[in-house]
C-alpha cells in the first residue's frame, strides 16, 4: 500500500499480519477521496483503522487531524509504525478501544470529527449499521462526511438517525463504498 496522493504521496504504509485486517486497495482510496474531496482543516475520525491508511491519507491530503480507533494489538502498532513512517505523530491519535466505547469517550470530550471513515470487519457490519448513526451523531461537525466500505454483496446500509443531504454508493470488485453526506447538526427530521 502506498499513499495516493498530498505531502505524504508515494509514501509506502504497511498492513497488519495474519487475516484479521483487510485494507483499503489503492485504487478504492483513490477513488474515494476524488469523491470526498478536499480534506484541508479536517479532523477525521478513522475507526476500524487496522493498517491506518484511510487515516492516513486523509492526513496527506490537508487533514489537521486524525484519530485512529482498533481493538486490535496488531493493527495498533500497525498504524503507530505507518504515523511514523510518514512523520505525523503531532496530528494523530491512536486509540486501542471497542468502537463504541471509543465514541463514548469522544463525546465525552466534545469531540467533533468532519469526516468519518468507517471500514469495519464485514462480519460484524450488519449487526453494527443500526447502532452507527445514532452513536456517530454527538461526534459529527456540522456538515460531516461519513464514509463506510462494506462488501459489495451485503446489505445497503443506511443512516437514518442522520439527515443526509446527498449518498454516494460505488463498487469495486468485491467492495462497496457508500458516502453520506450530512445536513447541518447532522439531525435527522
Amino acid at each position: 500500500m502506498r499513499i495516493i496522493s498530498g505531502e505524504y504521496r508515494g509514501r509506502r504504509l504497511g498492513a497488519p499480519k495474519g487475516g484479521h485486517t483487510r485494507p483499503t486497495a489503492d485504487r478504492v482510496r483513490e477513488a474515494l477521496f476524488s469523491m470526498i474531496g478536499p480534506c484541508e482543516g479536517y479532523a477525521v475520525l478513522d475507526l476500524f483503522a487496522g493498517s491506518g491508511a484511510m487515516g492516513c491519507e486523509a492526513l496527506s491530503r490537508g487533514a489537521r487531524h486524525a484519530t485512529f480507533v482498533d481493538n486490535d494489538a496488531q493493527a495498533i502498532a500497525c498504524i503507530r509504525a505507518n504515523i511514523s513512517v510518514l512523520g505525523c505523530h503531532a496530528q494523530a491519535d491512536v486509540i486501542r478501544r471497542d468502537w463504541a466505547d471509543a465514541i463514548a469517550a469522544e463525546t465525552r470530550r466534545n469531540s467533533r470529527f468532519d469526516l468519518c471513515l468507517l471500514d469495519p470487519p464485514y462480519s460484524v457490519l450488519a449487526g453494527i449499521s443500526e447502532q452507527i448513526a445514532p452513536t456517530l451523531l454527538p461526534v459529527l461537525a456540522e456538515y460531516a462526511t461519513v464514509v463506510i466500505e462494506g462488501p459489495a454483496d451485503g446489505p445497503v446500509l443506511t443512516l437514518d438517525a442522520l439527515a443526509v443531504t446527498e449518498r454516494i454508493d460505488r463498487t469495486y470488485g468485491s467492495t462497496r463504498v457508500s458516502i453520506f453526506r450530512v445536513a447541518g447538526d447532522g439531525v435527522s427530521a
